[in-house]
């Protein structure tokens, strides 16, 4: 049996660590199996690339180098881990996926969809199969951001840039109806993981 491939998507500080725990909490006492991983990273070459994308000296990136080091981090994680898992019947629970890339990059760097899309090619051939976008306003994800001790680039960009981000998220979702489950992030997290387990009630059930 095929497994289940579900990501988490949002903006900064928008909650998706809790929200991917909770899955997976989910999912591991009905007795699946599970993998966790994240973007860009999971793997030793994806965290190398993620340690270059968000290195808060690399400010001469370009947005075409920003999207094919993030593609490039994604076709070697589908090949290393996300493709064997979900072959061997695992639920793979993944921090971001190319949604990100259709946002930040796409919209929000001006690189636009289509582009993203040519850049990801591979990767489109491996859609979820179920995406929570957490909806979180820009200036609230970015308030709970204030006390953490490091910041990386993308978490430094300026407010403009987050709005972006979010209108990017809106148009994504638009694009993606069936797939994309909204879910109000800035209610509690109790609220956050009750939406969302009943999304996979449903799912699990159908």
């Amino acid at each position: 049996m095929k497994g289940l491939f579900i990501t988490l998507e949002g903006g900064e500080g928008s909650g998706k660590s809790t929200a991917i725990n909770a899955i997976n909490e989910y999912f591991v006492s009905r007795g699946y199996k599970t993998m966790v991983s994240r973007e860009p990273g999971g793997i030793k070459i994806g965290e190398e690339i993620r340690s270059v994308i968000l290195n808060k000296e690399n400010t001469m990136m370009t947005p075409e180098c920003e999207t094919l080091l993030y593609a490039a981090s994604r076709i070697q994680l589908l090949h290393e881990r996300i493709i064997p898992a979900l072959n061997d019947g695992v639920v793979v629970i993944l921090d971001r996926y190319i949604d990100s890339s259709f946002v930040y990059q796409g919209v929000a760097r001006g690189v636009g969809i289509k582009n993203v899309e040519r850049a990801n090619s591979f990767a489109l051939s491996y859609m979820p199969d179920i995406t929570f976008f957490l909806d979180v306003r820009p200036e609230v994800g970015l308030k709970r951001l204030s006390g953490r001790d490091k910041m990386d680039r993308l978490d430094l960009e300026s407010i403009d840039f987050h709005n972006r981000v979010y209108n990017g998220y809106l148009e994504v979702m638009d694009m993606y109806k069936d797939r994309i489950v909204r879910i109000n992030g800035e209610q509690s997290p109790e609220l956050v993981i009750k939406e969302i387990t009943e999304v996979l009630d449903k799912r699990i059930k159908g």
